[in-house]
C-alpha cells in the first residue's frame, strides 16, 4: 500500500563540502552523528523525459530508512508529496497509474542512476525531538540511456521533519551562508544529473519553450485552453487519489475548454474542436458522477442538522449516509475505470495535438480587443435572452428546466469573460465576476431541484423499509422555499447586471 509524505527540503553546494556547527540556531540543541549510509537509486521516465518536463521524479531506491519506490509531485519551490510503495523488482501498479497522464502509452525505462553516500546527522531539540535532517551526499551519477556519460558532485540536504515550521530552514541557511554554503541551481539530483550527463548534443536544450506573451486574438484564447488542458493533466493523479475537491476542479478545467471551443468557433476551427467538445462533455459527465453526490450530501446533510430532533422521525441520518456511500463507491469505481480508458488518454493526446498545431482561423490573426470582444458579447446576449424567457415561465418544471439553461450559458459567458480579460481588462474581469455571482444564484436554484428530486427517492426507499416520510417531507419543502427565494432575488440581481456594460 502506498503511503503519501510532505516533503519540505532545500539544498545546498559547498566547494569545500563542509558543514558548519548548526547547535543553537532556531532551537537547534544537539547535532546528533547518524553516520554514513549508501543509496542506491534508479530514475525512470519516458525517452523524451516527460516527467522530468513535469519536475517529477520516480524513483527505486535501496539502502536508508525508507527502501521502495518513490513517486515526487511538486507542490511549490522547495515542497514535494512523496509517495512510497514497497520495494520490488516492479513499478507498483499504483504509481503507475498516478503517472499516466503524462505518460500514456510511452515504456518507462532506466534513465539515471544515482549512487549517494550520505553523511547524515539529525537535528533535535532540548528534548530529543527531530527538528531536521542534514546531510552531507557525495551523489555519482550515470546516464542509463545510450550517449550518456557520468558526473558527481558534492551537496548538502537540509529536510524538516514532520510539523516543525519552515522558519528553521531559514535560519539554518543563514547560518550556512556565513559559512560559504550555496542554494543550489538544481531543484534535485534528478534535474542536476539528466544536465550534466546528457549526451553533447542535448546539453544545451534547456527544456520545453515557453508559449510567447499573447499578442493575437488566436494568442489568447490559447493561452486559455493550454491553461485548461494543464490542469487536466495535473489534476489527474489527485483525482484517483480522491484528494479534496480535485474532482470539481478536474470537471470544472474540462468545462472552460469546452466552453472556449464553443465561444469562439470564428478562432479555432470547429471541425477539429466540435469532436473534442463531445469528448470533454462525456467526460465531464463521468467526473460529475461524483461531484453531485459532494454537494448533494454537504447540502442535504447540512439541512438535516437545523431540523430540531424531535422533528427528525426514524434513522434520517442514517439512510442519508449509506445513500452517500453507496453513491461514493459507485462513483469512485467507474471513475477510475474512465482515466484509466483507452477514451480518455485519447482525449489527452488530442488535447496536446491542438494546442501543438491549433486549428487557426483568419479571425485568430484578429485584434483581441475585437474579436474576443464580439464573442463575449455575443454569449452575454444569449443569457440575457435566457434568463429573462425563464423568469416568464410560470413556476415548475418548465421554469426550473429554463433557469438550468440560463445558468450553463451564464457559465460559459463567465469563462469566455476569463479568457477576454488578459486582453480587455477590468471590463471582462467586471462581467466574469458578475456572471459567477449569476452563475451561483441559479447554482443554488438548481441544487434544490437535485435535492427535491433525492429526497423523493430516500422518502420511497424508507416507506417501503416501513419507516415514517415525515422527515423527508419537511426537507422538501423547506428546499422548495429555498427555491423560491431564488426566484424572488433574481429580477433584482438580473437588472443590476444587465445594468452594466458587458465588454
Amino acid at each position: 500500500m502506498a503511503e503519501t509524505k510532505r516533503e519540505i527540503e532545500r539544498k545546498y553546494e559547498s566547494d569545500d563540502s563542509g558543514l558548519p556547527d548548526l547547535t543553537g540556531v532556531g532551537g537547534v540543541a544537539n547535532v546528533l552523528d547518524k553516520g554514513v549510509v549508501e543509496l542506491d537509486a534508479t530514475y525512470h521516465d519516458t525517452a523524451d523525459e516527460r516527467l522530468a518536463r513535469s519536475s517529477i521524479t520516480l524513483r527505486r531506491r535501496t539502502g536508508g530508512s525508507d527502501a521502495g519506490w518513490h513517486l515526487k509531485f511538486p507542490v511549490s519551490t522547495g515542497v514535494r508529496d512523496e509517495i512510497q510503495a514497497p520495494l520490488s523488482d516492479t513499478l507498483p501498479e499504483e504509481l503507475a497509474a498516478l503517472v499516466r497522464s503524462r505518460v500514456r502509452d510511452a515504456e518507462l525505462i532506466p534513465v539515471v542512476r544515482l549512487r549517494s553516500a550520505r553523511d547524515l546527522r539529525h537535528l533535535v531539540d532540548a528534548d530529543g525531538t527531530l527538528l531536521a535532517e542534514v546531510s552531507v551526499d557525495a551523489v555519482r551519477a550515470e546516464r542509463l540511456t545510450e550517449g550518456g556519460g557520468t558526473a558527481q558532485w558534492t551537496e548538502i540536504e537540509v529536510e524538516l521533519a514532520d510539523g516543525v515550521e519552515t522558519a528553521l530552514l531559514d535560519k539554518v541557511e543563514k547560518r550556512l551562508r556565513k559559512a560559504g554554503v550555496r542554494p543550489s541551481d538544481s531543484p534535485s539530483k534528478l534535474a542536476r544529473a539528466l544536465a550534466e550527463t546528457a549526451p553533447a548534443k542535448k546539453k544545451a536544450r534547456r527544456g520545453p519553450k515557453r508559449p510567447k506573451a499573447p499578442v493575437t486574438a488566436g494568442d489568447h484564447v490559447l493561452a486559455y485552453v493550454r491553461a485548461q488542458r494543464d490542469a487536466i493533466v495535473e489534476l489527474d493523479p489527485a483525482v484517483r487519489q480522491d484528494v479534496e475537491d480535485s474532482v470539481h476542479k478536474m470537471r470544472v478545467a474540462t468545462r472552460r475548454m469546452r466552453s472556449t471551443f464553443r465561444s469562439f468557433r470564428k478562432v479555432l476551427d470547429r471541425t477539429v474542436t466540435d469532436r473534442l467538445g463531445v469528448e470533454l462533455k462525456w467526460l465531464a459527465a463521468e467526473l460529475g458522477l461524483d461531484r453531485d453526490r459532494e454537494v448533494l450530501t454537504e447540502r442535504l446533510t447540512a439541512a438535516l442538522d437545523e431540523v430540531p430532533a424531535e422533528l427528525v422521525s426514524g434513522p434520517v441520518h442514517e439512510r442519508l449516509q449509506l445513500w452517500a456511500n453507496a453513491s461514493h463507491r459507485g462513483a469512485r469505481s467507474r471513475l477510475i475505470g474512465v482515466l484509466d480508458s483507452r477514451r480518455y488518454l485519447t482525449l489527452l493526446d488530442d488535447l496536446d495535438a491542438v494546442v501543438a498545431a491549433p486549428p487557426l482561423l483568419e479571425a485568430a490573426a484578429g485584434k483581441p480587443e475585437k474579436v474576443i470582444a464580439k464573442a463575449v458579447r455575443k454569449d452575454f446576449a444569449k443569457v440575457s435572452d435566457l434568463v429573462e424567457q425563464g423568469m416568464e415561465v410560470p413556476p415548475g418544471h418548465d421554469r426550473d428546466l429554463a433557469l438550468h439553461d440560463a445558468r450553463k450559458k451564464a457559465k460559459r459567458t463567465r469563462y469566455a469573460a476569463e479568457t477576454a480579460t488578459p486582453a480587455l481588462g477590468d471590463p471582462a474581469a467586471a462581467l466574469a465576476k458578475s456572471m459567477k455571482s449569476l452563475q451561483s444564484l441559479l447554482g443554488d436554484h438548481q441544487d434544490s431541484v437535485m435535492a427535491r428530486q433525492t429526497l423523493r427517492e430516500l422518502s420511497a426507499v424508507a416507506h417501503a423499509a416501513g419507516e415514517s416520510a415525515f422527515t423527508y417531507g419537511l426537507l422538501y419543502g423547506r428546499e422548495e422555499r429555498r427555491a423560491a427565494a431564488v426566484e424572488e432575488e433574481l429580477p433584482g440581481v438580473w437588472r443590476e447586471i444587465k445594468g452594466g456594460a458587458p465588454v
